[in-house]
C-alpha cells in the first residue's frame, strides 16, 4: 500500500465539495421559493420527502457501520471509513429538519393533518373529534413529536461521533481500546438505532395518514435504509477508484461481498413488503386496506409497478449474475437504480397524503414533484458536502485497524 493512497485526499475533493454546498443552498433556496407560487402543504410535505430520503440514506450508513462490528467482519474494514464520513451528515439534516419543527407550532396542520385538531376528515368530523385520534394522541401530540425527532437525531449523532472518534483515533495511536469500544458501541447502538429510526418512520411519514395500522413500516423503513446505505457505498467506491484512490486499497473480492448484501436486501424488502400488502389485504380492515385502495387508482398504481420492478424484480435478476456484482461499472448501475427506487418509494409512502377538492390523492406527476427534487437536491448538497468535507480530515482507510491486513488481503473461500 502507497503512502499517497493512504493519505487525506487533497484539494480537488475540498474543491468538489464547495460545488456541493452550492447546489445545496441553490436547491434549499429554490425550495423556499416554491412557497411563493404553490400551495404550503405540497412543498412543506415535498420539502419532507427531502429530508427523510437523506435521512434514511444516513442512517444506512450507520446500520452499515453497526453491522460491522457486531460482526467483526475483516473485508468490510477498508469501506467502513466511507460509512463514517457519511454519519458526519447527521448534525445538518437535524439543522434541515427544524423548518418541519417550526412549521409545526407556528402553522399545525400543514404537513402533518393531525396536528390540527379543526383539521376536516370527512362527513362533518375533524381530527379533534375523531376517535381514532383520540386514542394515539398521548403519541401523536406536537410536544411528544418534538422532542422525540430531537431525540432520534440525537441518538443518531451521538454513536456517530462515537464510531468516528474511536476509528479516527486508532489511525494515530493504533491502540485496541478504540476496536473494542466500538465493538461496545455497536451493541446499544444496534438496539438504540432499531427503535429509533421505527419511531422516526412512525412519526415523520405513516402519521401523515394517521388512521393507518401497519406492524412492519419500521422494518420496511429499515430495509430502505440499509439498501440506501449500500447503494451509496457501491457510488462512492467507485467514485475512489476512478480517480485513484481505492487503486491498489480495494479488489475484486471486497466489492463483491458488499453487493452480495445488497443483493440480500433486495430479498429482504421483497418479504417485508409482501408481508404487509398480504396480511393487509387478508385481514380486509377498512382502517387498514384504504392506505392501498386510494395508491391503486391514477398513475401511482404506476409508481406501485416501478417500486415491484425497481426494488426487486430488475436488481434481482441483475445481482444474480457474478459479474454485475463484481464489477464496478455494473453495480454501479444496478445501484443508481435502487436509489432512485427509494426515492419513489418515499414519494409513494408520503406523498398521497395530499389531496385534491374530491378527497383523491394528488397525481404523482404534478408539479408536487418538481418540488421533491429541488429539496432532494438541497438537502442531497448538504449532505454530500458534510461528508467531502469529514474525507479530507483522515486516510482513506483506517490504517491501524487491527483487520486492516486481513481486509487488504481479503479473498473468496476456497473448498478444501
Amino acid at each position: 500500500m502507497s503512502t499517497s493512497s493512504a493519505s487525506p485526499v487533497g484539494v480537488s475533493t475540498a474543491a468538489l465539495a464547495n460545488k456541493f454546498l452550492f447546489a445545496g443552498i441553490g436547491g434549499l433556496a429554490l425550495t423556499a421559493v416554491g412557497f411563493l407560487f404553490a400551495p404550503a402543504n405540497s412543498v412543506a410535505t415535498s420539502y419532507l420527502v427531502g429530508v427523510c430520503y437523506w435521512t434514511t440514506v444516513v442512517i444506512g450508513m450507520l446500520l452499515l457501520t453497526i453491522l460491522h462490528h457486531l460482526t467483526d467482519a475483516g473485508w468490510s474494514v477498508v469501506i467502513r471509513r466511507q460509512y463514517e464520513h457519511g454519519m458526519s451528515a447527521f448534525k445538518w439534516l437535524l439543522i434541515l429538519f427544524i423548518p418541519l419543527l417550526i412549521s409545526a407550532w407556528v402553522k399545525p396542520g400543514l404537513v402533518w393533518p393531525w396536528m390540527d385538531l379543526s383539521h376536516p376528515i370527512g362527513e362533518g368530523h375533524t381530527v379533534g373529534t375523531d376517535m381514532l385520534y383520540e386514542k394515539k394522541s398521548g403519541f401523536l401530540n406536537r410536544g411528544m413529536f418534538t422532542v422525540l425527532t430531537v431525540v432520534f437525531f440525537g441518538i443518531w449523532i451521538w454513536l456517530a461521533a462515537r464510531f468516528r472518534k474511536a476509528s479516527f483515533t486508532q489511525d494515530g495511536d493504533g491502540a485496541p481500546k478504540w476496536t473494542f469500544m466500538n465493538r461496545k458501541t455497536a451493541g446499544f447502538g444496534v438496539v438504540l438505532t432499531g427503535l429509533s429510526l421505527t419511531a422516526a418512520a412512525i412519526l415523520w411519514m405513516k402519521s401523515l395518514e394517521y388512521h393507518w395500522f401497519s406492524t412492519m413500516y419500521g422494518v420496511w423503513f429499515f430495509a430502505n435504509c440499509l439498501r440506501a446505505g449500500m447503494a451509496f457505498a457501491v457510488m462512492i467506491t467507485y467514485w475512489l477508484y476512478v480517480r485513484g484512490d481505492y487503486k491498489g486499497i480495494y479488489n475484486t473480492n471486497q466489492f463483491h461481498c458488499l453487493t452480495s448484501l445488497a443483493f440480500a436486501f433486495v430479498i429482504f424488502w421483497a418479504y417485508v413488503t409482501f408481508a404487509q400488502y398480504f396480511l393487509i389485504w387478508n385481514a380486509n380492515v377498512p382502517e387498514e386496506t384504504f392506505w392501498y385502495n386510494i395508491r391503486e387508482h391514477g398513475d401511482w398504481f404506476w409508481i406501485g409497478m416501478v417500486l415491484l420492478f425497481g426494488h426487486f424484480f430488475v436488481p434481482f435478476i441483475a445481482w444474480l449474475g457474478y459479474r454485475n456484482k463484481a464489477e464496478l461499472k455494473p453495480a454501479l448501475l444496478v445501484s443508481i437504480g435502487i436509489a432512485i427506487t427509494i426515492l419513489v418509494d418515499i414519494c409513494y409512502n408520503t406523498l398521497p397524503a395530499l389531496k385534491d377538492a374530491q378527497g383523491q390523492p394528488l397525481p404523482f406527476f404534478s408539479l408536487n414533484l418538481f418540488w421533491v427534487l429541488t429539496s432532494v437536491v438541497g438537502v442531497g448538497g448538504i449532505c454530500v458536502w458534510a461528508y467531502m468535507k469529514s474525507l479530507t480530515t483522515t486516510k482513506i482507510i483506517p490504517i491501524r485497524d487491527p483487520r486492516i491486513l486481513e481486509s487488504l488481503t481479503h479473498h473468496e473461500a476456497t473448498a478444501p
